[in-house]
């Protein structure tokens, strides 16, 4: 049986950061894709409503790969992730806990 690698969160987060730049230009490639003019109607309207869903998926496929650099730049400089604090509670509940 041969013997898997080990699992590396910094290799792994570089990869989907990789596959995710692969996402965003094939999305980006679809925005700009002009509408056929041809069409009319609720085939026009489909086509549209097609193309904003496609720049409201792109807009937070770059949220999301801000986050995922953000995480591996915490795990190259500190060896670990941060985790994420919840302060809307306030400084008195927060560390009541």
């Amino acid at each position: 049986m041969a013997r898997r690698k080990g699992f590396d969160t910094a290799d792994e987060m570089r990869s989907f950061l990789y596959a995710m730049e692969g996402a965003i230009r094939n999305m980006v490639e679809e925005i700009q894709k002009p509408v056929d003019p041809e069409l009319s109607g609720s085939g026009r309207k489909a086509e549209l409503q097609s193309i904003k869903q496609t720049a409201s998926d792109t807009k937070e496929m770059f949220r999301m790969r801000m986050e995922v650099e953000n995480m591996l730049n915490e795990l190259d400089e500190n060896g670990e992730v941060g985790d994420d604090r919840d302060f809307s509670a306030g400084f008195a509940e927060e560390f009541s806990k």
